[in-house]
């Protein structure tokens, strides 16, 4: 079936759990845009559209989790798995924390001044949030790209909509996801790294029941003992 509406495509993402958004090379996930469009995308086109409506949409919402998580592209996550996905991370936490993550070393200087200025402002847009941090110069945006790549690859930050800014394309609109996702963030502190990794693990099985655990644990950043441990839990 081809999704068509914003509703189908929630209704796909609660299917599968998790799928990227474009489909990416050596990533093998589903992307939404193939169930839209049952083809690999040879352009921009009214698809490609359609697909980049609905991540702003869709989070802004709280219909599911959009950020870039897998490799760094942007990927989805259903409501009923965020939680597994924040319990892997230990990352569905107050920002009071933020300071903890970061003498850790779990978190850049740059990545911590973004998560407590969202802390501070709540949601905010990307040249509001780069503006909040002083990250307004072409090197400031570098590092405000690089720190929110760590936040949102940790799960710390989603994608909440969009903002027109200038005249141009419009902004992303940034919160936290332990404020955006609060019940979701509160089942993951009663569900432990294990159980997070099994959960997420089998899921990936019924999506690709050939799939090795050397491939899940490449796609998942764990280690193949970790892989072979999710998948006989």
């Amino acid at each position: 079936m081809r999704v068509r509406t914003a509703a189908e495509a929630k209704r796909f993402i609660d299917h599968i759990g998790f799928c990227v958004l474009f489909p990416v090379k050596n990533v093998p996930l589903p992307s939404l845009y193939f169930a839209v469009a049952k083809r690999q995308p040879t352009g921009w086109g009214k698809y490609s559209q359609l697909i980049w409506k609905w991540k702003d949409e869709l989070p802004k919402k709280r219909r599911a989790f959009y950020g870039k998580y897998f490799k760094g592209r942007g990927s989805f996550l259903s409501l009923k798995l965020l939680p597994y996905f924040l319990a892997l991370h230990g990352t569905g936490v107050p920002a009071s924390e933020a300071e903890e993550f970061y003498e850790a070393g779990r978190i850049g200087h740059d990545a911590l001044e973004l998560w407590q200025a969202l802390a501070k402002h709540g949601p905010l847009a990307t040249l509001e949030l780069r503006q909040a941090c002083k990250m307004e110069t072409q090197a400031g945006n570098k590092r405000f790209k690089k720190a929110m790549l760590e936040l949102q690859g940790l799960l710390i930050v989603t994608h909440s909509g969009a903002e027109q800014e200038t005249d141009a394309w419009a902004s992303n609109r940034f919160d936290l996801v332990a404020r955006s996702f609060p019940e979701q963030a509160a089942q993951a502190c009663k569900i432990s790294i294990d159980d997070a990794r099994t959960a997420i693990a089998v899921k990936y099985r019924m999506l690709y029941p050939t799939a090795s655990p050397a491939q899940i644990a490449r796609l998942f950043g764990w280690t193949k003992a970790q892989a072979v441990t999710a998948l006989v839990l």
